[in-house]
């Protein structure tokens, strides 16, 4: 498997990722805890401005942020388009890359004002591993509060994508 292959998988399954976690914020908002509901949207927030920021920086464009978060998240309806139209970006470069490009080294700027220097498959690589992570939180505040939290592992997403990986081969 080629890393375009599995980087072009990664941002599929962080997209259906996203997209549980959505579903499973909007039923906290209705029936949790404010607080709670207010915690797990800033640490999401937080995730998808980050998201947003890469998006600039692998094009060498400004991203125009001074913070990785906000102190309120936007109304639910504003991040689930943030995020999905940002999942959809993602889905949508990564299929356009080649290996030359995955190699390439990119110059930016954090939001902190101090440079950094990646590998575009750095960036890639960076961006699918820093929103699990903040998927997971919000995943613990879930579990916290009902029990449970939306699916969210590589292999459930494959194997609910490609249902011929459940059988094995003769």
């Amino acid at each position: 498997m080629s890393t375009q292959t599995l980087l072009a998988s990664l941002f599929r399954y962080k997209a259906w990722a996203d997209e549980g976690l959505l579903a499973s914020l909007a039923d906290l908002a209705a029936k949790g805890p404010a607080d709670e509901y207010r915690t797990a949207a800033r640490v999401f927030n937080h995730a998808c401005i980050v998201d947003r920021i890469f998006v600039a920086n692998v094009q060498r464009m400004p991203h125009g942020h001074t913070a990785t978060g906000a102190t309120e998240p936007p109304p639910l309806e504003m991040l689930a388009e943030a995020v999905r139209k940002t999942d959809r970006w993602y889905v949508d470069y990564v299929a356009r890359l080649g290996p030359r490009e995955l190699e390439e080294s990119i110059e930016f700027t954090f939001t902190d004002g101090a440079p950094g220097r990646m590998s575009r498959e750095e960036i890639l690589a960076h961006v699918a591993t820093h929103a699990g992570y903040h998927r997971g939180e919000v995943g613990q505040v879930l579990t916290r509060l009902t029990g449970s939290s939306p699916p969210d592992t590589f292999t459930g997403f494959l194997h609910r994508a490609e249902p011929g990986r459940r059988a094995r081969n003769a």
